[in-house]
């Protein structure tokens, strides 16, 4: 059975978490949650509030860790998943996540980028000549790090799918399915 690495930290957006985590089991992939250490990831729930410039954030699910970012045996794994929120900004620094996210680029593995999920490539250089989408504040920021910034809920380029957020989940999904499907072989599916 493939297997897909998720990649995530405290304060990762619950529904760019937890949909692809249940999409790709329902697709008939096993899903490892990856965090610094073992304890369950704090989700955040943003909403678009219109008394607010920008989205609100509350508290969401806890998620159970898997295994460690620094315990994360690469060659275990045939794709690579990174939800929004704010975790992307601080799970970036990490060298673990650094080594776990390059090892998935070199090997044209697939990989799944939902919204600021984008940050962490970005911030190695990995998206230069890319497209990618990701919510749309963060665009300079991609098109900074080299990436072509397309608008749209299911850009696919290559092994790479990626979405602008939460609200894209159903064409985000199947994208995504089609992407990790045609990296398997029948067999193994």
């Amino acid at each position: 059975m493939p297997r897909a690495l998720l990649l995530t930290g405290d304060a990762a957006e619950e529904l760019d978490t937890m949909y692809p985590y249940y999409r790709v089991q329902e697709g008939g992939w096993d899903v490892d949650v990856s965090s610094r250490t073992m304890r369950d990831v704090q989700l955040v729930i943003h909403e678009f509030d219109p008394n607010s410039d920008a989205y609100v954030e509350k508290d969401g699910r806890k998620l159970p860790v898997d295994v460690p970012w620094a315990d994360v045996d690469v060659e275990r794994y045939d794709a690579l998943i990174i939800p929004g929120g704010r975790a992307p900004e601080w799970i970036r620094v990490d060298a673990d996540v650094r080594r776990i996210t390059e090892h998935f680029f070199a090997r044209n593995l697939p990989i799944a980028l939902v919204c600021h999920g984008a940050q962490v490539p970005a911030v190695y250089g990995l998206l230069k000549g890319r497209k990618t989408a990701c919510f749309p504040p963060i665009t300079g920021d991609m098109e900074n790090a080299g990436a072509t910034v397309i608008d749209a809920p299911d850009v696919v380029d290559g092994n790479l799918v990626s979405c602008r957020g939460w609200p894209d989940m159903p064409q985000f999904g199947r994208a995504m399915m089609d992407v990790f499907s045609k990296s398997v072989s029948p067999a193994s599916a």
